[in-house]
């Protein structure tokens, strides 16, 4: 158990943050939630405000065991070495088990890939995952194979140090070359399943350019400061140009017959958490995606 006395006033979980440095911010918010940090002896909010003199408690939390069932499947690994795992996820496939999907993840598959050496910080049916992208959405994702790789990784990640570019179709012609959209995003008071722009969401900044029109349809390079749930789909889409295949946040029609959001996580820019060297790692399109850009040249 270690003790503090906050030295400003800040939300609880920033003070943590600079106070634990190797903590991450998914394990703070784990720790405040199941009471492994407290204020004064009292359960708080991560958005409670400190005041100078609060003593803040945290007992120390040990890396979770991992308890996943290894299940063999096919990936398509762009890098690895005895820190990090670069994987190129197909469309389609979920990152970790959840409500609905018990097995057959991403997460699964790494577990059988790696013989269970993989960071526990994400928890037991996380192990290793240090950032996720949509079911439907494919292209790059991090994998950290220990608890060091994994803390500095969700340290870049929540100081905006990681570069994510993405390429995306949507439906209309985009009117402006390049442009960003700062809306904040957060859960949907008429469909709780769904994400939306609202005045009482969380910062979600999106930057865009043309790469290319087509007839009634435009091919966009995105790049994300945040990483809200489903932030590119509910920005394309609240601006009035949602990604062709959306089946949630557009009516979903499209005359190619794909299902789920066109969208790929085409690069990934950051420091390796080794060697500190900037990395970067690139995905090609999908093979369905470059035939739907053909078709649409074809009509040009």
């Amino acid at each position: 158990m270690k003790k503090y006395n906050a030295q400003e006033v800040d939300r609880l979980d920033k003070i943590v943050s600079k106070l634990e440095e190797k903590l991450s911010r998914e394990a703070i918010q784990r720790m405040i939630k199941n009471g492994k940090i407290l204020v004064n002896g009292k359960l708080q909010k991560p958005s409670y405000k400190t005041t100078v003199d609060d003593v803040i408690t945290i007992e120390e939390e040990l890396p979770q065991e991992i308890d996943l069932k290894p299940q063999e499947m096919p990936l398509d690994i762009i890098y690895e070495d005895n820190d990090i795992l670069i994987i190129n996820k197909e469309k389609g496939i979920v990152v970790h088990p959840g409500n609905g999907n018990i097995d057959g993840t991403l997460a699964n598959a790494v577990m059988a890939l790696c013989k269970g050496s993989l960071s526990g910080i994400g928890g037991k049916i996380r192990p290793g995952i240090v950032h996720r992208i949509d079911k439907d959405t494919s292209g790059l994702i991090i994998i950290a194979k220990n608890d060091n790789a994994h803390i500095n990784l969700s340290k870049q990640i929540q100081n905006r140090e990681v570069k994510k570019t993405y390429i995306a179709l949507v439906r209309g012609n985009v009117k402006e070359n390049e442009a960003t959209i700062n809306m904040p995003i957060g859960r949907s008071t008429k469909d709780r399943k769904k994400m939306a722009v609202t005045k009482t969401g969380k910062e979600a900044i999106t930057h865009f350019k043309v790469l290319k029109r087509y007839l009634e349809y435009t091919l966009l390079e995105v790049n994300i400061e945040t990483g809200r749930t489903h932030q590119i789909r509910v920005h394309l889409s609240q601006i009035g140009y949602p990604i062709v295949g959306d089946e949630v946040y557009s009516n979903g029609k499209n005359p190619f017959n794909v299902k789920g959001q066109m969208l790929h996580a085409a690069k990934l820019t950051f420091k390796h958490p080794t060697t500190n060297k900037e990395v970067t790692f690139e995905a090609p399109l999908p093979k369905y995606f470059i035939e739907v850009l053909e078709r649409l040249e074809q009509n040009m």
